[in-house]
């Protein structure tokens, strides 16, 4: 059943709260999460739960929820594992909504714990209540018309217009301290705990509408479900009205799950590949660490998103603005080429030994009217997207001074201006005018630049093309099942690769002329009837990597060397494989010279079809310039996976070659897109190599591998 995750306001704003398992006992969690509730200016009635206790911190206390005289939104729970599927049966006579429960001990443990928890969601279900947790840290709501501190955190954030989902409490607890000591505010907390019912898509969902944020940020171990996930979120980031930056640390850069690894594709792609695929296709920027995670949400939470990534620099210490501008190309920013009238209008203000390009260095004894000239300058520049401005102390520098310049004058050219100041001591004043005018402060230039890149990064992605799919009609679905079908008669997960040709041929791909053949005699036919030079490869289910048993003859010109190279082939096998199924010799004209790349697909369990492209050949495994996107991919997608390889520019081009048929490449990748929805057998599959010819000229198949589950 589709969740309404408006009732969500149940949770984040309910009118009364019952604390289940609230205590006096000095240190203990149902103390603290209490405490946080009574002390920090909830706006509802609080209500301890505890049969043992007349009152809990002075608060009339009592022995069931079901005692509490008066209507209950929301419920609390800490009591003990055991008899938490028996508080949340009361929570339902009750007639309360929705339920955190903090308690831990569930599937976390796995045995009877995973039995434990299916009887708490039972009993959720049965009574309608949203669940958060178990094994959670709880909710944190700042809006000062509800002031909820529903968790056992150490302290209440300060308001703010960024909002927190993490997956580990311990994670989540280091992220409120961080932000506490950065003086960052936050909208919301919210501690996702076991995810039995609610999960990260219920409150992004949540999120999307909620007039306290604009910035949304996630701790991650794992997507409940990733296809829910995409859609909110590319929503959110470059469809709705009111679109919303997400920003997402995900732990765990390892393959999830058994992988035959017998294709490329499998040996390369894991589920950290696909993560990063989803969340780069549905604009959810990626970052490592919880420094960037806040680095990054404290400038999209106060400045306007950039244009594009053409930045300025302004600063007082000409090799900080050096060391500034190598970094912003290191992160891929554009060194921004200023207008002519702005470089006459910084030399008719700035002092001649001034540099009147980017970097703008006003010199170590610049004071505000300076920093107010150049400012002035570069933001009014149509080159320029955005500023970074430095100052460092010096003894004639008013550092506060030309903090409320910068103040002053960055607002009103709607660009987004990041400030660094070098300065450790006697920085409060400026540290109070930065915040006042919501001008986000860096200790290092270099964060100052990834957080502008960041910003570059998703502009780009907020103005892309709608995620529109092509469908091709001149594909042969059961000419392709059909195959599948007798591979699997045979009992086979390897499709032979003149069956795997087959295949490509029937969805339209590319594939040159081929003959299975069963015998030297009617290899030999084959060859003639299609014009020489021929390759002979070796046709047998044991046999997957041809080339490195010897299974493989190429550049054969002849009849006398088709039947040379056919017992050759048969010999070098039974050395490698003694007794090895050989079904034959598949004959294939020899194609002309091209670019060599790689398509494949290999089936994630958690994601589905994770598409590869990359430089191919025998050492695709060695250099690693691949790709990745998740099926399906439109046009534009399949062009970005393209452009994304570290080699690309071998395929536009590069000294005396020409252009490679991209377009080309491009229908590949989105026909193979289609292929690999319309038939989920297909496990894992290569396309090594994919020769691409001159641009017009086309592409062609030459050796296919596809594995079937």
């Amino acid at each position: 059943m589709e969740r309404d995750t408006h009732d969500l306001s149940v949770l984040f704003a309910p009118r009364s709260v019952a604390v289940i398992g609230a205590t006096n006992r000095v240190g203990s969690v149902g103390q603290a999460v209490f405490a946080n509730v009574f002390k920090n200016g909830y706006a509802g009635v609080a209500y301890p739960v505890n049969p043992k206790a007349a009152s809990v911190m002075s608060v009339k206390a009592y022995p069931s929820v079901l005692d509490i005289p008066d209507p209950v939104d929301l419920s609390i729970i800490i009591v003990p594992s055991d008899a938490v599927p028996g508080v949340m049966e009361e929570c339902g006579r009750k007639g309360i909504k929705a339920a955190i429960v903090i308690t831990a001990g569930f599937k976390e443990l796995g045995g009877a714990g995973v039995a434990k928890e299916q009887e708490v969601l039972a009993a959720a279900h049965k009574n309608d209540i949203h669940l958060l947790g178990p094994n959670c840290l709880g909710i944190i709501n700042t809006d000062p018309q509800v002031s909820l501190n529903g968790s056992f955190a150490r302290l209440m954030p300060r308001p703010g217009n960024i909002a927190l989902v993490s997956q580990s409490g311990a994670v989540g607890v280091a992220a409120l301290e961080y932000a506490q000591g950065e003086e960052i505010g936050l909208s919301k907390f919210v501690s996702v705990g076991n995810k039995a019912d609610l999960n990260e898509n219920d409150f992004l969902a949540y999120l999307k509408d909620d007039p306290q944020t604009d910035v949304i940020l996630f701790y991650l171990e794992d997507l409940t479900d990733p296809k829910k996930f995409f859609q909110l979120a590319r929503e959110i980031t470059g469809e709705a009205g009111n679109k919303k930056p997400i920003l997402a640390i995900k732990s765990g850069r390892t393959a999830a799950g058994a992988r035959a690894a017998s294709s490329h594709t499998g040996a390369l792609a894991g589920s950290d590949q696909a993560y990063d695929a989803l969340f780069a296709q549905c604009g959810v920027l990626r970052v490592e660490s919880l420094e960037e995670l806040f680095d990054y949400a404290l400038a999209f939470s106060t400045q306007p998103i950039p244009q594009g990534n053409r930045v300025a620099i302004v600063t007082n210490a000409g090799g900080l603005g050096i060391m500034t501008t190598d970094a912003a190309v290191r992160y891929g920013l554009e060194i921004a080429e200023f207008e002519e009238s702005t470089v006459a209008k910084l030399r008719a203000s700035l002092p001649p030994a001034a540099n009147l390009h980017n970097p703008v260095d006003v010199l170590g004894d610049a004071r505000e009217d300076r920093y107010r000239a150049a400012l002035e300058g570069v933001l009014g520049d149509a080159n320029v997207d955005g500023v970074i401005v430095i100052s460092t102390p010096q003894l004639m520098t008013n550092l506060a001074a030309i903090a409320a310049t910068v103040a002053e004058v960055a607002p009103k050219y709607h660009k987004p201006t990041l400030v660094c100041q070098m300065a450790l001591g006697e920085i409060e004043e400026t540290l109070a005018i930065w915040s006042k005018a919501h001008l986000p402060h860096y200790h290092f230039p270099e964060e100052a630049v990834r957080s502008m890149a960041a910003m570059g990064r998703y502009a780009t992605s907020i103005h892309r093309d709608r995620y529109d799919v092509k469908t091709f009609t001149d594909v042969d679905r059961e000419r392709v099942q059909a195959v599948l079908n007798r591979v699997k008669a045979a009992g086979r997960k390897y499709v032979l690769e003149p069956e795997a040709h087959e295949i490509f041929r029937a969805y339209g791909f590319p594939v040159g002329p081929y003959t299975w053949t069963h015998s030297p005699d009617e290899a030999v036919q084959a060859a003639e009837a299609m014009g020489y030079p021929v390759a002979l490869k070796i046709v047998s289910p044991d046999v997957i990597h041809k080339f490195d048993v010897g299974g493989v003859k190429l550049n054969l010109a002849g009849g006398d060397e088709v039947l040379k190279a056919y017992g050759e082939i048969l010999a070098a096998v039974d050395q490698a494989h003694p007794g090895a199924d050989v079904q034959g010799m598949l004959v294939q004209k020899m194609m002309p010279a091209g670019r060599e790349t790689i398509l494949g697909m290999s089936r994630d369990p958690h994601f589905g079809p994770l598409l590869m492209f990359g430089l191919g050949g025998t050492f695709v495994e060695v250099f690693r310039d691949v790709t990745f996107q998740l099926a399906p991919i439109s046009e534009d997608w399949a062009l970005k996976m393209i452009q994304g390889l570290k080699g690309y520019r071998t395929l536009t081009g590069y000294r005396g070659l020409p252009p490679a048929d991209l377009s080309a490449i491009g229908e590949c990748l989105e026909r193979l897109s289609q292929m690999a929805l319309d038939f989920a057998e297909l496990k894992e599959l290569d396309m090594n190599p994919f020769t691409v010819f001159e641009e017009g000229q086309g592409a062609v198949v030459l050796d296919a591998r596809i594995f079937i589950g």
